[in-house]
């Protein structure tokens, strides 16, 4: 999955996460994630914010409690806890730090609807927290919160309005009965020590992209003509769950013909026809670490000159890039190389004048000039991947260090009406005039090839390893499909020994 911004490079110094995150640099087949582990992430956030307290909220329930429900990452990052509807209290005085978790109680008339709950007892037992009801919430944070004090908040649900205003409400009536009491976002100093993951974290991404690149090789096999791209979704997520992932980590994107060409297309309903290539960008969920993985392939079953042309290019583009990604290079580097064969390989196929040509564009309100290469490739080169498929990512100073995993994923997309939509300048409709021809020869090929990668002491290993050179997808899509890939016994193991069912 996409982003719209340059590969993030978060500008935190690794050497601030404390030494008991340190990755080692052997990962352990049933690595997971211990208690200390996540003790240590909260003395490390701890050591961040200033004398006073620290309240961290849970998601919350559904409104339907038939929905899915998700953990915020934040808050999963510092607790594992899973339930809706909890939160987290850390009070620091005099270089003392104390924390509580604040959860539903056990109630069988409610469980009866929505499943057991952990409870105080339970949930102080897995996380290593003093354990409270949410009952007493309140009660507790405003014995707690002093006239004067700093409140430190860690709330990551922005993206659900009505639970990040409840969590806003909640803050906002606290501190109008303590006069002087001074809010602090602490969500940049979480999100700063995610950035730097884990060997445990590392281990549980590694596992994420192994079923992720499995369910690619199903759906590579599976695409034949006269499918719709529904029964790809379908059969990409079924190898997900088969396999033990928890669920897609984000709306899985099968998009063919014009649909190739749409970055966050995720309707999947069309037909796939003959001749034409589609998009695959899926991601499996792992314990809630997130997995990016996308393939490009002919629904045909093999590349016509001009997808061939197009798909070689993008590989070209990313390899570059891949040749740049080594330890202590700034990753500044793999963008530029990147973005060097894409703008000398789109004017070679005349979709461009030249590759520093440039037409009118609007930024920001403003009239200015963009390269035309941006015309076919709007994205940045990748993103940081983790408890969110975008996530903090580490680097020190810009440059590649241990602990980091991302993903590459150039791309080139030919709408059929990319010259239709540009400004109405004199320029512009000479450079449409000039194109027009090339575009109509490659209108509605999309490609985007995306692969995930980690940094360790030894340096930057790419993960996700599912087919992606031209004969190599060509070669599985003749393999006749005879359903799903056998179930890998060593995923189902792993899942239950990390606490599945």
């Amino acid at each position: 999955m996409l982003t719209y911004l340059a590969t993030r490079s978060a500008r935190v110094s690794a050497r601030c996460v404390l030494a008991a995150l340190a990755l080692s640099t052997a990962v352990t087949a049933h690595a997971q994630i211990p208690q200390s582990e996540y003790a240590a992430r909260r003395a490390a956030l701890a050591s961040r914010m200033p004398n006073g307290v620290l309240v961290a909220f849970g998601a919350r329930e559904p409104a339907q409690d038939y929905l899915s429900f998700f953990q915020g990452s934040h808050f999963m990052y510092l607790t594992g806890f899973r339930e809706p509807d909890a939160a987290l209290v850390m009070v620091k005085r005099n270089g003392q730090v104390a924390g509580t978790i604040f959860v539903q109680p056990r109630e069988p008339a409610q469980e009866v609807w929505t499943g057991a709950r952990a409870g105080a007892e339970s949930a102080a037992a897995t996380t290593g927290l003093a354990g409270q009801s949410a009952a007493q919430f309140r009660a507790v944070l405003d014995s707690l919160v002093r006239p004067g004090d700093t409140l430190s908040v860690v709330s990551d649900l922005a993206s659900d309005d009505e639970a990040a205003s409840v969590d806003a409400l909640f803050v906002r009536a606290l501190i109008a009965a303590k006069p002087g009491v001074v809010v602090n976002d602490a969500g940049a100093a979480v999100s700063a020590l995610r950035a730097r993951k884990s060997a445990a974290e590392l281990a549980l991404i590694r596992k994420a992209v192994e079923i992720t690149a499995e369910a690619q090789r199903d759906a590579i096999r599976a695409v034949e003509p006269g499918m719709n791209e529904f029964e790809i979704q379908a059969l990409i997520e079924y190898t997900f769950r088969r396999n033990g992932a928890d669920r897609p980590s984000f709306s899985t994107i099968v998009g063919s013909g014009p649909n190739s060409t749409t970055l966050h297309y995720n309707a999947d309903d069309r037909f796939m026809n003959a001749g034409e290539t589609v998009v695959m960008d899926i991601g499996a969920s792992y314990r809630g670490y997130a997995a990016d993985v996308t393939r490009t392939i002919p629904v045909s079953g093999t590349f016509t000159p001009d997808q061939r042309a197009i798909y070689q290019l993008v590989r070209d583009a990313q390899a570059a890039a891949e040749r740049q990604a080594k330890l202590g290079n700034a990753r500044q580097r793999m963008t530029d190389s990147a973005n060097a064969v894409l703008a000398a390989g789109l004017a070679k196929l005349g979709l461009t004048e030249s590759p520093a040509a440039t037409f009118d564009c609007e930024m920001g309100g403003q009239r200015g000039l963009c390269a035309q290469s941006r015309m076919y490739y709007m994205h940045g080169l990748g993103h940081g991947i983790g408890l969110d498929v975008h996530d903090p990512d580490a680097a020190d100073n810009g440059r590649f260090a241990p602990g980091s995993a991302f993903t590459i994923e150039p791309g080139i997309y030919v709408r059929a009406d990319v010259l239709d939509v540009l400004p109405d300048t004199p320029r512009n409709r000479e450079i449409a005039t000039k194109l027009r021809a090339a575009v109509e020869r490659y209108r509605n090929i999309g490609v985007r090839i995306e692969d995930d990668y980690i940094v360790t002491e030894s340096g930057v290993e790419w993960i996700s390893r599912a087919p992606r050179e031209i004969a190599e997808i060509e070669a599985l899509m003749k393999e006749q499909f005879a359903g799903p890939g056998k179930r890998n016994p060593a995923m189902v193991d792993w899942y239950r020994a990390t606490g599945g069912k």
